[in-house]
Formats: C-alpha cells, sequence, structure tokens
C-alpha cells in the first residue's frame, strides 16, 4: 500500500477542549495565513473541512488540530472498505448539473464527472472518445478547470464556453481549435474551479465518479469501464 505523506499541526489559538464555531476555526486558520477560508463537512468525525487559497485542510471541531496533505478516509462497515474521502462534496458537485456540459449514455452504467482544461492534451484525447465512453454506458460530464487559474484567459475563454447559449457547441468548436473570441469574466467557472480544489484537482482529466471516488488522468473507455465495474 502507497504511504501518503500527512502533516498533523497543534494550534494554541485554542486553551481549551470545547467545539469552535466555523468563525472561529476560520478565525484561527486565517492567523496561520490561510486567506479565502471556506469549512464544510469533513469526512473525518470530529473534523471540518477547511478549503482555501493554499489547499484543503481538516481542522478539528475544537479548533487544537489540523491534518493537512492528501489521504483517503475509509469507512470499515461489515467487513467491508468504503471510500468516503469525498463524500461531503457530492452533494455541491451534484448542484452543479445545471452548469455542467453533459454528454449522456443511452444506456447508462456509470456517470463520470470530469474536471478539464480546453489546453489540456490528455482532455482533448479523452474529448475525441466521448462516443466510446457513451458506448461503455459512461454518461460524461465536464466541469471547467483552468490548471493555471481563473486569473487568466483560458479562464475566461472557458467561461465564454459555458455561458454559451449552446454550451455543448461552444466546447466542441473550442475542441476543434475555434476558441471563444469573446473573453468573460470567470463567474461560473470560478466555482467550478473552487470545487476541483476540493476534490484534490491538481492536474487534468481529473474525474469523479457518481459513488465520490476520484481518478487522476486520462484513462481510455474501455478500462474506465472495467475500473467502474470492479
Amino acid at each position: 500500500m502507497k504511504k501518503t505523506k500527512i502533516a498533523l499541526l497543534a494550534l494554541s489559538l485554542f486553551a481549551g477542549s470545547a467545539m469552535a464555531d466555523d468563525a472561529s476555526l476560520k478565525s484561527s486558520l486565517e492567523k496561520i495565513g490561510a486567506t479565502n477560508v471556506r469549512l464544510s463537512e469533513s469526512p473525518l468525525p470530529g473534523f471540518r473541512l477547511a478549503t482555501s487559497n493554499e489547499g484543503i485542510v481538516h481542522i478539528s471541531e475544537n479548533g487544537q488540530y489540523v491534518v493537512q496533505g492528501n489521504f483517503n478516509v475509509l469507512e470499515l462497515k461489515n467487513g467491508k472498505a468504503t471510500d468516503i474521502t469525498h463524500k461531503a462534496q457530492m452533494a455541491s458537485l451534484n448542484a452543479l448539473s445545471n452548469e455542467m456540459i453533459i454528454y449522456p449514455a443511452k444506456q447508462e452504467k456509470h456517470v463520470v464527472t470530469v474536471f478539464m482544461d480546453i489546453t489540456c492534451h490528455y482532455c482533448h484525447i479523452l474529448f475525441e472518445n466521448v462516443k466510446a465512453y457513451n458506448e461503455e454506458g459512461i454518461t460524461l460530464r465536464f466541469l471547467a478547470f483552468p490548471r493555471a487559474g481563473v486569473n487568466t484567459q483560458t479562464a475566461k475563454q472557458m467561461e465564454a464556453i459555458w455561458q454559451a447559449k449552446d454550451r455543448m457547441k461552444a466546447l466542441e468548436d473550442a475542441e476543434a481549435g475555434n476558441l471563444p473570441k469573446e473573453l468573460k469574466t470567470p463567474n461560473l467557472v470560478k466555482k467550478h474551479y473552487e470545487l476541483g480544489i476540493q476534490f484534490g484537482v491538481t492536474g487534468t482529466p481529473y474525474m469523479v465518479t457518481d459513488k465520490g471516488e476520484v481518478i487522476g488522468g486520462y484513462v481510455p473507455a474501455k478500462e474506465l469501464a472495467k475500473m467502474l465495474s470492479e
């Protein structure tokens, strides 16, 4: 099993062990340098998930400890281990369904959400093979994740695509090399990007299954179908 480096930081900002409210937790993280902090449910009992411009950490509800690093949270039940690392984020993901560019499978077996960048080579390969994924029973839902951040031309181009009247055609045009001429301030894209950070996206394509499991990088259609069926 591959070991993951995890840092446990003790904060001396709270003297007692009582539960702290989100405002206090946010304040304590800001004191150690975090900016634009958002708090949500954590898969770790007794912790809150904190997303900031600096990344993701889990902070204990009493504000004394911070867990920093990438790791999976497995729930052991009836002799079976279930990955619940991103369980809390799935509601937020599905809430963006009206903003996704969706290619549905006629005989749907699985739903996979893809965080993509229009400048990403492997995203382009994946997109070229949408039909193959659909034939395997995989519905693909695309969200925007400009790898260089939201303050970029790519982010503005992707915003124009996702705000187009016909998003599907706009994305297909972009993938064919016909990028939007009109740039737009990233609003939808900013939401997608921030959610991607919560899912641990560091590169694209980055896939999230309907069970909340994540798959980083390009995986061919048949191989992905096999992975999803296991």
